[in-house]
């Protein structure tokens, strides 16, 4: 075969070869964000907090900022309260025998080594369950069901949510050995979806798992044929006291270095069953590259700041946005925001935002309506990673809000990884927030604080 080429195609080849390579090599900001979740769900993976690969997460991100040409990068490590999980299987018994595929929930307590056999209780609601008389549950474990359907603001997870986080601690008081619950998520696949619960102070832990959509649905199903029902149940998690964690922050100064900074917020890192592709190492990607854009033309006139927090999963009061308004409480601060709801397109932006500044709203508003982002009614929030210093500082928030409709179908499953994420939409959301930046970094004027929340 002749491998010959003439030099006119040669020529041209050479500035084919020469133009993708030009493609290929992004400006400041641009691919930025897909080399971050790329290289963080590839070189790292799942990255609990207090494990192994929660610490070269940091050392992964510290070293990834200063690449990108942050300053002032550091990694500052606190001890917090997690959870590692351990061996986990469980199967109906009673009245027929099914296998169940199910998922610990972070700070549930072990099961004896050989399982829990019991009765299992089938509760339709969390309001069912609370009906319930006290001690009507003792040696038995709780089922409980729900509803949560898909939302395209995710505001179905607070109410159905609470089926995993209030639940096991209901169901313990009413003298429940164990709890098992449908997973709080919207899809049909096989997959349970784990997710912390909390205990109140004066009741004790108890073995608590979340079994997949479709298992639910069995269950469901046995329990409205009126035969007793049974379960085995093995869940060898536990809590991991004093756990090592840390927050990675870096700063891309502004021309002003005395006025207060603009915070971006995500969490680096994950639960453990995927690879923390969507919850959260895209929030870590938009944030970082859109604050790099919004250098694009010059550098801003405020400093931004971004925080990749730790331990946002399993940290409650503890995790890395406590952690970094301990530490940074006493530097003012003027705007926080955060992203940790997935990397789908943004299509709405809220505020919670002093009166005198308004105007400042408004432009942030006409940033975004070229790219059809819609001002949405409700009061900005920020997200658990910011909360604590918004809280400390009363800080002005604005939350740019992506599509959640198939959010729930993914998180803290094994389906959150990297070919769920999808390269448009996550530019798409790096534009947004760069649009954001590009306003609110340079705004000259005083940022007033912004009206504290109601108690």
């Amino acid at each position: 075969m002749n491998l010959s080429v003439k030099p006119a195609v040669a020529a041209l080849l050479g500035s084919l070869l020469l133009s993708t390579a030009a493609a290929a090599t992004p400006v400041q900001g641009t691919g930025v964000a897909w080399g971050i979740v790329e290289g963080l769900t590839t070189e790292i993976g799942p990255r609990p907090a207090g494990s192994p690969a929660d610490h070269r997460a940091r050392d992964w991100g510290e070293a990834k900022l200063k690449a990108l040409g942050f300053s002032n990068v550091k990694v500052e490590e606190f001890k917090t309260l997690a959870w590692q999980r351990g061996p986990e299987s469980a199967k109906l018994t009673a009245p027929y025998e099914q296998p169940l595929a199910i998922t610990a929930l972070g700070f549930s307590v072990p099961t004896p080594k050989d399982g829990l056999k019991a009765p299992l209780v089938y509760f339709p609601t969390l309001a069912a369950l609370e009906a319930a008389p006290e001690g009507s549950l003792k040696g038995k474990v709780a089922f409980i069901d729900h509803a949560m359907r898909a939302t395209q603001d995710g505001s179905g997870y607070g109410p159905y949510g609470n089926v995993r986080r209030q639940g096991p601690s209901i169901a313990s008081s009413k003298g429940a050995a164990g709890v098992v619950i449908r997973s709080a998520g919207t899809d049909s696949h096989r997959n349970p979806h784990t997710g912390v619960t909390i205990f109140a102070k004066d009741v004790k832990p108890i073995p608590a798992g979340a079994v997949s959509n479709p298992d639910a649905d069995l269950i469901a199903r046995t329990a409205a044929r009126g035969q007793p029902l049974a379960i085995d149940l093995t869940l060898l998690g536990k809590p991991f006291p004093n756990a090592p964690s840390g927050n990675v922050i870096a700063d891309l100064p502004g021309r002003d270095p005395s006025l207060p900074i603009i915070l971006v917020g995500c969490h680096l890192d994950s639960w453990d069953l995927g690879t923390g592709a969507v919850d959260d190492a895209s929030g870590c990607a938009i944030v970082t590259a859109a604050a790099l854009a919004a250098q694009q033309g010059g550098q801003t006139l405020r400093t931004i700041r971004v925080l990749w927090s730790g331990n946002e999963e399993m940290g409650l009061s503890g995790g890395g946005g406590a952690a970094y308004a301990k530490m940074h409480g006493n530097e003012p601060h003027a705007i926080a925001m955060e992203s940790d709801f997935g990397a789908d397109r943004v299509w709405q932006v809220s505020f919670s935002v002093a009166p005198e500044n308004k105007p400042l709203a408004d432009k942030v508003k006409a940033a975004l309506w070229p790219m059809g982002i819609v001002p949405h009614a409700d009061a900005a929030n920020g997200g658990s990673d910011v909360e604590p210093i918004i809280a400390a500082q009363s800080l002005m928030v604005i939350d740019l809000g992506q599509d959640g409709t198939r959010y729930f179908d993914l998180h803290h499953t094994p389906d959150d990884t990297l070919d769920k994420v999808d390269p448009a939409a996550l530019q798409q959301n790096v534009d947004a927030w760069a649009a954001v930046l590009k306003v609110i970094a340079n705004e000259p004027g005083v940022i007033a604080k912004a009206p504290k929340k109601a108690e």
